[in-house]
Formats: structure tokens, sequence, C-alpha cells
């Protein structure tokens, strides 16, 4: 075999030599292996030859031959005077008596995947196998539909391995780092893996495995292949409790451990993910083959399934969703963008593109989603494929929430939020910030364009709620962390001449991130007060860890609700908000004073705990690319009330360069209390 990069025999005429080490450093693949030749299309590489007997190349008349696909499909490559960078093409770099040099380009519009190629002559049936390699998409390469012209992005969305996924709520946004792994030496397998499973290609492969070059069918590909709604897909999607038989998807810190479980278990999918999950594997699984790939998040999102871009939601008076639309507004969606070209529309359309595997609707009957172009959502063009008109509504539908009273009459609420589609949030290239993103989806609230936009796309604007000589609100003091008392305030304010004599009635449920709140009133409070003319009355109230407890999942989320009833029915008002708490900060250092490869490191994490009740069942979770093989888990001591804890542990770095470790940790109180640190590893010397 010539796959390891060093001397092999190809029979006993000559000896290969694919420096794989050096093509793969000038490839951007050195990450993944030295010793595996993995190429990026529209790029030279070199390899060497070495003749036993001598070698003539006029006398000899020889020329390439790869090979790629289930029936082995040949492309013949003779040697020319010099490169073709349009297509496959090889010429004589150097030639000795015992020496060939060759320099090989590939089609930057090749299929990519697997090859094998042979030397062979050009006048009788022989060939020599010369060895195996992988051809991936090139953003480095301008004739490549995949090609990103920034340095900066490339690096960024293309070879940076960790990143950073933005969840919570549009009133108070958090963030947790993943660790993407593209450059782990088995996940690009893996990722052709996944490839090869899908179901296009287990049913006629010729046809599929030619549709490989396009970006656009490869990642369209892969947003059905990371959900398993129809296939053997990576992740098992659950969006509520009980998790029986597998993982809770707050539990995941990156996408190696999945890729693997999923190979392992024969493509099984692994239990379970949510839109985050979904999002951050088909971030890896792009990356691995080369396409510029980030993670996105939306808030306020929108899921439009009668396709009408109006969501109407109702409620009764202690805020239970009663039904009445299957539409729903979840508090963040997290998709993906991928850079490419996209050369099956008319022009104006090339650029980022939305791809989404969480399977919410059918697309073309798989549950799929994109590649729709970014700039089509802004503009209105849903005519374009693929799916534009459902991303658009999840940035764009309009909003009603109605409070349905008990004997069925229906009040238009005040909300804090009318509209959908809020900070779309991406990381920011080579920092670890945050990037609103929303221009590029839609223009301001309210503005000419705006309204432009909707009139093409025959949205009705709902109409706002009518004004009233009574308004409430609700204020509340963020941020909050868990197990600490939450303080609200009921604004109520009387916009008459007279004094109003009116009664306050208040609710708040724990909610989860998709919409639905729990049955269980978390606090009840109903209260006659008296406002005098053109005045606010404020009631304080507070919500204790004693009323709240536990939440059903890791996003601490509550929602508020008030109703203020007057002598005439036309002034009552209502409003609800949603609001959430936070894990206590994780602080993370370094012991050592540096960190070599292949040397043992320390790090201390300390946090405190933010209940007066003791912390129980505690355990540690640490994973990072370069750092730690596998995810490693650490159980700890119990921890006092209010107390601060700190943890030790060790690991032995694997690569060098800037690395990041992932923490996470788990008690009886609270779950998925996430931090990170950076950490520069150096070669020993």
């Amino acid at each position: 075999m010539a796959t390891d990069g060093k001397l092999a025999s190809i029979g006993e005429k000559c000896q290969v030599d694919l420096q794989c080490a050096a093509n793969n450093k000038a490839h951007r693949t050195i990450e993944i292996s030295e010793k595996r030749l993995l190429l990026r299309r529209g790029q030279s590489f070199d390899i060497n030859m070495f003749f036993k007997d001598g070698f003539n190349p006029q006398k000899e008349r020889i020329e390439l031959a790869v090979t790629n696909g289930p029936n082995d499909t040949k492309t013949v490559i003779g040697f020319t005077e010099e490169l073709n960078e349009r297509r496959w093409s090889a010429v004589i770099k150097s030639v000795t008596k015992n020496e060939l040099s060759l320099t090989i380009t590939s089609s930057p519009r090749a299929i990519i995947g697997r090859y094998s190629f042979s030397l062979q002559h050009d006048y009788e049936n022989i060939s020599y196998f010369l060895g195996n390699f992988v051809l991936l998409f090139n953003p480095w390469c301008a004739a490549d539909e995949v090609y990103l012209n920034s340095d900066v992005q490339r690096k960024e969305y293309v070879l940076n391995e960790t990143g950073t996924i933005y969840y919570g709520g549009s009133d108070y946004i958090c963030e947790r780092d993943w660790n993407f792994g593209q450059f782990e030496e088995d996940i690009l397998d893996i990722c052709l893996n996944l490839l090869d499973n899908a179901p296009k290609y287990l049913k006629n492969a010729k046809r599929a495995n030619r549709r490989r070059c396009s970006s656009v069918y490869i990642s369209r590909t892969v947003s059905a292949m990371v959900n398993s709604a129809h296939d053997q897909g990576v992740i098992q999607g659950r969006w509520s409790s009980p998790y029986t038989g597998g993982e809770y998807p707050g539990k995941w810190s990156g996408s190696i451990a999945i890729l693997r479980q999923w190979q392992k278990s024969n493509f099984k999918p692994v239990r379970y993910g949510q839109c985050w999950v979904f999002a951050a594997v088909t971030c890896t699984v792009l990356r691995a083959l080369g396409i510029a790939t980030r993670v996105v998040t939306n808030f306020d999102s929108a899921h439009d399934t009668d396709a009408n871009l109006t969501i109407d939601n109702y409620y009764n008076v202690e805020g239970d969703n009663i039904g009445g639309s299957s539409d729903s507004i979840w508090n963040f969606h997290v998709w993906n963008e991928s850079w490419m070209a996209r050369d099956d529309l008319v022009p104006g359309f090339n650029g980022w593109q939305v791809v989404d595997a969480t399977p919410q609707e059918e697309s073309d009957g798989t549950y799929c989603c994109g590649p729709a172009s970014v700039r089509a959502i802004k503009e209105g063009d849903l005519e374009y494929n693929y799916d534009a008109p459902f991303v658009f509504a999840e940035v764009n539908a309009q909003c009603a929430n109605w409070l349905v009273f008990a004997d069925g009459t229906k009040m238009k609420m005040d909300v804090d939020v009318l509209n959908v589609g809020h900070f779309v949030s991406t990381k920011k290239c080579g920092k670890d910030e945050r990037e609103d993103i929303t221009h590029l989806y839609k223009y301001p609230d309210g503005s000419t364009e705006e309204a432009e936009i909707f009139k093409k796309a025959k949205i009705v604007i709902a109409e706002p709620a009518p004004e009233k000589t009574l308004k409430v609100s609700l204020k509340v003091n963020q941020p909050i962390c868990l197990g600490q008392t939450v303080s609200v305030s009921v604004v109520v304010s009387n916009k008459s001449s007279e004094e109003k004599v009116c009664t306050v009635n208040f609710w708040a449920k724990k909610k989860m991130y998709h919409g639905n709140t729990d049955k269980e009133t978390i606090k009840k409070f109903k209260k006659e007060i008296t406002i005098p003319a053109v005045e606010d009355k404020i009631i304080p109230l507070e919500l204790s860890y004693k009323d709240y407890g536990t939440f059903p999942d890791m996003y601490y989320r509550m929602r508020l609700i008030t109703y203020v009833t007057d002598k005439l029915p036309e002034n009552n008002v209502a409003t609800m908000k949603d609001i959430g708490l936070l894990n206590p900060p994780l602080t993370i250092k370094m012991m050592n004073f540096n960190a070599y490869v292949g040397e043992k490191a320390h790090v201390e994490i300390s946090f405190t705990n933010p209940f007066a009740l003791p912390l129980k069942k505690c355990s540690m979770s640490i994973e990072g690319n370069g750092l730690v093989d596998d995810q490693t888990r650490v159980k700890f001591d119990d921890v006092k009330p209010n107390a601060l804890a700190e943890v030790r542990c060790d690991f032995t770095p694997k690569k060098p360069g800037q690395r990041k470790l992932l923490v996470d940790i788990d008690c009886d109180l609270m779950q998925n209390v996430k931090g990170s640190l950076k950490i520069d590893v150096q070669k020993k010397k």
C-alpha cells in the first residue's frame, strides 16, 4: 500500500512516495493526518516514483488514472506541458534515470470522496497501483464553488475546531462552547460513511456519487442524514423528558463522541439531540468535507407549520397554551449557514445559505432544510430552492397572542415581543464574541423596506392591540442566578383622568424552550387596587427557589402572565413575559506554568454553590480536541450551601497549538454548568 507517505512497493519495477506530510500541509489537512493523502480539489500535489531498472518517459509512454465511486469510475490523465487548473491534469516535474517526480491537479469541480490512482501504459493493459487519497472541497480555490475570499473567515469557518453556540432567550442571551473536532482522523471517515448511508446513495449509488461534486447536493444530504427521521441518520431528536435509553441533549459538549457512537453502533441513531446538537454536528461534517460553515441562532423563532406567515397563540388566564394552532414560537432555534455559489439559481444568491438538520417539516419528502439563500430570505424572493418560505417565516412571521377567558371571549395582549426573529447570532470571526447578523436576514422592524418585503411575501401585518386607559407591564431585574429569589414588579398605569379600581391577577409557570408550559403553576396572586388618575401602581412580587424549584430542562425558563380587569371590560389589559435563570459561572485556571505535548497538565475548576442547600451527586466532565482523547468524567464531594467548590483534574495534551478545554458540571440541583479555557500547547523542546 502507498498510503503512509513512505516508500511502498508497486511491484518489482518501482516504488512510490506520496509525500503525504508535505502535501497535506499545503492542502491544510495536516491536522487530520501525516500518513494519509488528504487533498482539496483544484489544488496541485506532488508524488515521487523510484525505478529500480531505470526509466525513460518517452519510451515508457505512461499516463495516470484515478478511480472513484462504487463502480471505480476511471479518469485517465495524460501528461501535458503545463497544468490545466480547470480539469484533472499532470506534468512531469523532473525525471532522471531512476526517479520520476510528478505534479498533479484535480478538477475544481471533481467529485469529493475516496479515490485511488495508478500509473499505466497508454498502449497496453498494464497498470501499477500508486495509492489511495481523499478529495475534499476547497474554499481556497477560486474555481471551486465553495471558494471563500477571506483568510480570516476560512480560518474560522473551515479550520477552527471549536466554536460557540448561543441559546436562552432574547431577554438574556447565553452561550456554550462546542468541540467540533473535524480534524480528528477518524471523523473524516465517519463523515464519508454518512454520505454512503444516505437513502439516495443506497438506492442508486452510481447516480448519487456523480452528484457529490455539488456543495448544494452535499449540504442537503448532510441536513437529512444528521437527523434520523427517515433514515439511518446520526441523531434521534427528543424535546422533552423522559430521555430513557440515551443522553439528555444538554450533556453533549462536542460532536466527536456522537459521531463515534453512531459509527460504532453500526449506524444506529444516537439518543438524544435538540436543535443546537443537530446544528453542531452538521457544522462538524460540512467543515470536515471542506465547506465553510457556521452555527447560527435565531431568538423568538417561529415554526409556521401551515405556511401562512402568521402565528396565533391562545392562552387561558393561567398562561396555559390551549391550542387552536399547531404553530409555535420557540425561545430560540439553531441552524447552520454554509458558504457556496448557487449556480442552480439566478445570479445574486451566492454566499451564505441556511442549512438546517433539525427535523421540522419535510422537504421533497425528506426531513431536511436548505440550502436556502440568506439574501433571498432578506429580499423576500421565496420561489428559489430550497425551503426559503419556511426560513423566511422563522424570522418574519407575524405573531399575535390572545388571552381566552372562561366564557370563550378573547383579548389581544400587549407583549414585550410582537414579532419573531431577534438577535440572530453567530460567533464572531477570530474572537470569542457574539456577532449579531439579523441585518442579513431582514430589514429593520417598521422600515419602508420591511413593508415592501412583506408585501412581496404577501404577509398581512397584524393589527396592534387597541389603546386603552389601563396599561400593564412586567419588570424583572436580570440576570438572575439559579437558586436566587426573582423580584418581579407588576406596573399598572392609569392613563385616564379618573381614579380606577381594578383587580390584578398574576401567574408564573415553568416553560420549555419549545414554547409549552408546565400545567403546574409556580405562583398565583390576586389583588384589588386603586390607582389615582394618570398615575402608576407598582406591585412587588417575589419568586423564591422554594416556589420554582427544579426545571424540566437546562434553560430554567419561566413565563409570567398578568391581566388586569376593570369595571368596563373594554379596558381589561394583559401581558406576559418570559424570563430565564442562569447557572453560576465557572472559573478555570491552569496550575502549570505552560502546557506541553505529552506532559501531564493540571487544571483547577471552581464555582460558588448558589443554593442555601448542599449540592450532592456532583460530577464533572472535560473534553477538548488535542487535549483529551475522549470525554473524561470525574466525581467530586458534596458542596456545602453557598460554599466555594474547587475541583482539580489532569490530562495529557496530544497536539500542539491553541486548544480549548471544555468543562461540564452536574449536581442534583443544577445541570450542564458549562465553562471553557483556552490553552496554548507547546511542543517539547
